[in-house]
């Protein structure tokens, strides 16, 4: 198979295509990893492709948060009132997730902007990495996929989009936790009664503590799959041109300034 395999040889690789996934490194905006880590704990490490910190802060938020139930105290708030949400919240619980919190916002936003050094420098380099993945447990490559596409999977069921783009490890979690979130906060309970114009047996058959997850957690699955989507476009763009001028284009070519 005349493909390239990552040997170690370069200081610094901008992407691998494994049977797992694409992992690459492109350029991102830190306040928005830090906003997303804010959204849900997690969220901005797994945009970084950290998937043990993300997928560790994902589980910490959803057990942590159950326990000291402050979704539903949230929800109280946001309603006036401020004597339940006093009364659900379970303060020892509380003031072990609020250090965790924040530093997930904090860890996120430094890893970005240590990940944006490492990609320019990476750049620079432009080290050939392999683009083609084949084993026993399927095959991955670098191709062309369509951002909008990716959106639209991602609204229907999150980690749709992620398996759309080969990010299978995120898929995976996607996948279990649209299950999970989806059957404890009894959202198609509720869907179900709106369909039959029972606005008030909608709103109480929703559970507030599971529910108040589905809001990040759908949005979070819509962007990770547009913004990758996009980068694997722009990561097959690079892979193909380094290739084709290495195969294919003479060295004396010029190509003509049009601007005269």
């Amino acid at each position: 198979m005349n493909n390239y395999n990552n040997d170690n040889t370069a200081r610094r690789y901008k992407a691998h295509v494994s049977l797992y996934g694409t992992t690459q490194l492109h350029l991102r905006n830190p306040y928005i990893i830090a906003w997303w880590s804010a959204a849900f704990p997690g969220c901005g490490h797994l945009l970084l492709s950290k998937y043990l910190r993300g997928y560790s802060f994902f589980f910490w938020e959803i057990i942590v948060n159950n326990m000291s139930h402050l979704n539903l105290a949230i929800v109280y708030s946001f309603t006036g009132n401020f004597q339940m949400a006093r009364e659900v919240l379970e303060p020892r619980v509380l003031l072990l997730y609020l250090p965790v919190y924040i530093f997930a916002i904090w860890d996120s936003y430094r890893t970005t902007v240590d990940l944006n050094k490492i990609f320019i420098l990476a750049e620079r380099e432009n080290a050939s990495f392999n683009s083609y993945a084949i084993g026993s447990v399927g095959i991955n490559y670098l191709d062309k996929r369509s951002p909008l596409m990716a959106v639209l999977w991602s609204i229907f069921t999150p980690g749709l989009g992620q398996l759309y783009i080969h990010r299978g490890l995120t898929a995976a979690l996607m996948l279990i936790f649209s299950i999970i979130f989806v059957y404890y906060s009894n959202a198609l309970i509720a869907v179900h009664f709106l369909f039959l114009g029972e606005i008030k047996q909608a709103t109480a058959s929703l559970n507030p503590q599971w529910f108040l997850f589905i809001p990040s957690y759908f949005s979070f699955a819509v962007y990770d799959a547009y913004v990758n989507t996009v980068e694997n476009n722009k990561l097959f763009e690079s892979e193909q041109r380094k290739f084709l001028q290495q195969n294919y284009q003479q060295s004396p070519f010029k190509i003509p300034d049009l601007t005269r």
